[in-house]
C-alpha cells in the first residue's frame, strides 16, 4: 500500500499524538473481549474527526466500553458506493478518519476494499493501525506446522461447496 510506507514514518501515532488532518487510519478492532485492543488504536480512535464503522451500534459498544466518545458515520456492505465519495470529500476537507469493522482488520472480509480503491487515486494517506489477528492466535496454539498456511476468508454455507473448496 502505497501510503503505508510513508505514512507509518510520517503520520505514527504515540500516546499523546494526534491523527493526522486528511488521513484515512484503517484500524484493528478486537475480536471478541474489547480489551484485546491496542493502545495506538485506541489514541487514533479518541484523536480522529470522525470514525467510519461497519456497525454503528457495535463500534459504539466498543467505543464507550473504553471511554471514547467520536461521531460515527455507517459505512458497511450495502451503503459503500454512496458512501466512499462522502468520506473522500472529507478526508478532502481535511478532516481525519478510522475505518472500523465489527471485529478485526477492515479490507479482510468486509467493504474497506472499496473505500481504499476510491481513495488511491487521490493521494490520500492510508495508515494501517494492525492489531492482533484471531486466525494468528488460533494457529499458533493450534499445535499445526506454522511455517505455512492459507487464509481462506469466509467459507461457503453449503457443505458440499464447502469440502470442495477444501
Amino acid at each position: 500500500m502505497r501510503a503505508a510506507a510513508e505514512s507509518d514514518h510520517n503520520h505514527e501515532a504515540s500516546p499523546g499524538s494526534c491523527a493526522e488532518a486528511g488521513t484515512l487510519y484503517v484500524v484493528s478492532t478486537p475480536i471478541g473481549n474489547l480489551e484485546d485492543i491496542t493502545l495506538r488504536a485506541l489514541h487514533i480512535l479518541q484523536s480522529v474527526d470522525v470514525i467510519a464503522a461497519e456497525d454503528t451500534r457495535h463500534t459504539r459498544k466498543l467505543l464507550t466500553h473504553h471511554g471514547i466518545s467520536r461521531p460515527l458515520l455507517s459505512y458497511h456492505d450495502h451503503n459503500e458506493v454512496m458512501q466512499a465519495p462522502r468520506l473522500l470529500a472529507l478526508l478532502q476537507e481535511g478532516k481525519s478518519i478510522a475505518l472500523v469493522t465489527d471485529a478485526g482488520t477492515p479490507g479482510i472480509a468486509d467493504p474497506a476494499y472499496y473505500l481504499l480503491q476510491a481513495l488511491l487515486p487521490h493521494a490520500i494517506p492510508i495508515v494501517p493501525i494492525p492489531g492482533p489477528t484471531a486466525a494468528l492466535a488460533a494457529l499458533a496454539v493450534s499445535g499445526l506446522p506454522m511455517d505455512r498456511f492459507v487464509f481462506e476468508e469466509l467459507l461457503l454455507r453449503r457443505s458440499g461447496r464447502r469440502r470442495c473448496r477444501l
